[in-house]
């Protein structure tokens, strides 16, 4: 899966900047609407502000693609918030060469300005020590890590009750073959997962949790925002999400990983009780899981979306963002397929609970255990 999708020639994201949106696999949030990156920004200043203000605040993106997030959210602090503009440096952490390119262009005016930086010494696996992490600023300046849609791109290892799952090459053909899994493989399941039943595969996404620890470690202060499609240890006992390996090329999926090596795109749903569970043994605070329709429309409610709606001269312009923020938002679109986990460290609970984002609803999701 590491090979499929990040070779640095062959690879499906390394090879390719056009993966996003309408014309390619798949779309994102910011495919969407800009109101996606307006939302947020709102967002990130009042996480700003309930860090009394710093002279400086950096935001770390990880997996920003082609950058429309970054974009869309530096362009509304420029012209909303320019206070928290100010203070704040965007760093993006792309690991695909084509989408570094990309993103120079999409950020041109806030990378010549400064405001952001996109780092060419990205990886796929995690550094070996915390200082490693691809940060802009000093470690002593307030961070706000922000990945959507990153971890279910990570690679994951595959369990059934045959072992674990290798490829193999014979006959000039691949095929699969089962050996032994690890101990800490093992220890995944019993802690965070489920064991397969006879016909199931189960994924154990060590990679992720690595990622998890190191960013963790990382932020003496601040906040980490994930937002992905994932589930609870919770769900898998009740029988779901079992299996969740699928391949995406233009707009389609299928469950075969090997039709189409490196050119079609390879997930797995996220293990949000894992990723909960490495917060919170760096030390950090997790809060409940909340859906992306509560936490968008908790930021948005309290000026009825204003952020959406600003650029509308004429009914058909409204009606048309009201179909596209409806997308974000509803259960028929993205709002309840995605997830939102939020996790802090130096910031009083009292202050992170009053935060829009999760103020939104009751809470129905549940809790990461």
């Amino acid at each position: 899966m590491e090979i499929c999708l990040y070779h640095p020639s062959r690879g499906y994201y390394s090879a390719n900047a056009e993966q996003f949106g309408k014309a390619g696999d798949f779309y994102t949030s910011s495919d969407v609407h800009a109101v996606f990156g307006r939302l947020l920004a709102r967002q990130f200043d009042e996480i700003w502000r309930a860090l009394d203000r710093p002279p400086q605040i950096e935001i770390l993106e990880l997996g920003p693609g082609r950058g429309l997030f970054a974009r869309d959210m530096l362009d509304w602090c420029s012209k909303k918030f320019p206070d928290f503009f100010a203070a704040l440096t965007c760093t993006l952490q792309e690991s695909s060469p084509a989408l570094r390119a990309k993103l120079q262009d999409t950020l041109r005016e806030h990378v010549d300005s400064g405001k952001a930086h996109v780092r060419t010494d990205a990886f796929v696996r995690p550094a070996e020590r915390s200082e490693d992490i691809c940060r802009t600023l000093a470690l002593g300046v307030p961070l706000i890590v922000f990945a959507n849609e990153f971890f279910d791109a990570l690679p994951v290892e595959i369990l059934n009750p045959r072992g674990k799952l290798h490829v193999a090459l014979e006959d000039n053909r691949l095929h699969e073959t089962w050996l032994p899994p690890l101990a800490e493989e093992l220890e995944f399941l019993d802690r965070y997962s489920v064991h397969p039943e006879s016909g199931e595969r189960v994924e154990v996404p060590i990679i992720s949790q690595q990622w998890m620890q190191e960013i963790s470690s990382a932020v003496r202060r601040g906040l980490l925002l994930i937002i992905d499609y994932g589930y609870t240890r919770k769900e898998q006992l009740a029988g779901r999400y079992r299996g969740t390996l699928m391949a995406y090329r233009h707009h389609s999926a299928s469950s075969d990983p090997y039709q189409a090596p490196g050119e079609q795109d390879l997930t797995a749903h996220v293990n949000f009780t894992a990723l909960g569970s490495a917060c919170e043994q760096a030390g950090m605070r997790c809060e409940k899981l909340r859906t992306q329709s509560q936490f968008l429309m908790g930021i948005g409610e309290r000026n009825q979306f204003a952020d959406a709606f600003e650029d509308c001269h004429v009914p058909q312009e409204r009606a048309r963002v009201a179909l596209q923020l409806k997308h974000l938002v509803t259960p028929v679109g993205m709002g309840e397929n995605f997830q939102v986990l939020i996790a802090s460290r130096g910031i009083a609970p009292e202050t992170i609970n009053g935060l829009s984002g999760l103020s939104f609803g009751a809470i129905q999701v549940g809790h990461l255990k």
